[in-house]
């Protein structure tokens, strides 16, 4: 074996026992480490478990007979301590099931009072309520704000829409009949049939103005209600288009507030163009239900159905992400099943105590 071997065999045992040992030192302070992030009342109850130890290792060490009854006094004054403990740190507790309980989205939550909290747990509890009063008002003007603006813009569509159909449309009508006269009074042939070909674009413009002011804001849900609106939509979605649209509305025996009928109906909207967009469906199914406390839409399709966590993290998403800010506003919530070629669900349900509050 040469010199130049030998050194490097050398060399590999050294680094390798450098390893090891780094790797055990490494061991032992994840250990202490391990042991430092205990709970508080488990390192607590641990030193005292320590301290006993040592108290009858050294009775043993001393042959004194008193061993058993001093080993049990300790052992009840362990338990006592411990006890005490968990009364003691039990208001550390309740702040953590609080802060747990905002995690989950329950603003709702707060520090209740404590007769065995001391002077600095108490006031960690009251800043700690503090905090989540001033969050709570905050999301009470964000919602109000967002409610004003959803508000504010089906206004706006509403007037353009009696815009587009009380004076558009009946402009394009009055073009119309004027096209219609012409085209009749007319004695050369070649002029007659551009002004029918003009009449007949003025008429597909007509009809295109008064379904754009219908799809804009729905003037039926307004005159008519929640029902008639579904059924209207069902019957558009379905002319000429193949696809099977049917709506099944149930018993309702009472008118819903106007908050509810809107955002059911934009959602039902929402939900049959995308399905008509993007599913390719040969049956659309809505389902309308009223009980006495909440009411509930369900839209299915047979379509193509789509990635849902992967559409939502797209811009594609944000029909979906309307819908779901739109039923909230009325503290209602939004349940989407969907999978590829599995078709798409999509069901809201909207507490009407809340909206009845909310609209008053």
């Amino acid at each position: 074996m040469s010199y130049a071997t030998t050194l490097s065999s050398r060399y590999v045992e050294l680094m390798s026992g450098s390893l090891n040992r780094e790797r055990s030192a490494a061991g032992r302070r994840s250990m202490r480490l391990a042991a430092l992030r205990a709970p508080l009342m488990v390192k607590l109850i641990g030193a005292n478990v320590a301290v006993v130890a040592i108290v009858l290792a050294t009775c043993f060490g001393t042959g004194g007979h008193l061993v058993a009854t001093i080993g049990v006094a300790v052992f009840l004054v362990v338990v006592l301590h411990a006890t005490l403990l968990a009364i003691a740190l039990r208001p550390i507790r309740d702040l953590e099931m609080v802060a747990s309980r905002v995690f989950q989205g329950d603003y709702g939550a707060r520090v209740e009072k404590s007769t065995v909290a001391d002077h600095e747990v108490v006031r960690i509890g009251a800043m700690f309520n503090t905090l989540l009063d001033g969050l709570a008002a905050d999301k009470a003007r964000l919602r109000a704000l967002a409610t004003e603006v959803i508000e504010v813009g089906d206004r706006e569509r509403a007037a353009l829409a009696r815009e587009l159909h009380d004076s558009t449309a009946q402009r394009l009508a009055a073009l119309l009949l004027q096209l219609s006269a012409a085209a009749r009074d007319c004695e050369d042939p070649a002029l007659a049939a551009r002004l029918l070909a003009a009449r007949d674009a003025a008429e597909e413009l007509t009809e295109e103005v008064r379904l754009l002011s219908h799809t804009v804001h729905p003037r039926v849900l307004d005159d008519l209600g929640l029902v008639a609106a579904l059924q209207k939509l069902g019957r558009d979605a379905s002319s000429g288009t193949g696809v099977d649209v049917d709506v099944d509305v149930g018993d309702i025996w009472k008118p819903l507030p106007h908050s509810v009928e809107a955002v059911l109906y934009r959602v039902a909207q929402e939900a049959v163009r995308n399905a008509m967009r993007h599913g390719s469906p040969r049956r659309i199914h809505m389902v309308l239900r009223v009980d006495a406390g909440t009411a509930s839409l369900e839209v299915h399709d047979d379509g193509r159905g789509f990635d849902l966590a992967r559409v939502e993290q797209r811009r594609d998403g944000m029909g979906l992400l309307s819908m779901r800010e739109r039923v909230a506003l009325v503290d209602g919530w939004l349940e989407i099943k969907t999978a590829p070629n599995d078709g798409t669900t999509v069901v809201a349900n909207v507490p009407l105590q809340s909206a009845s509050s909310a609209a008053s």
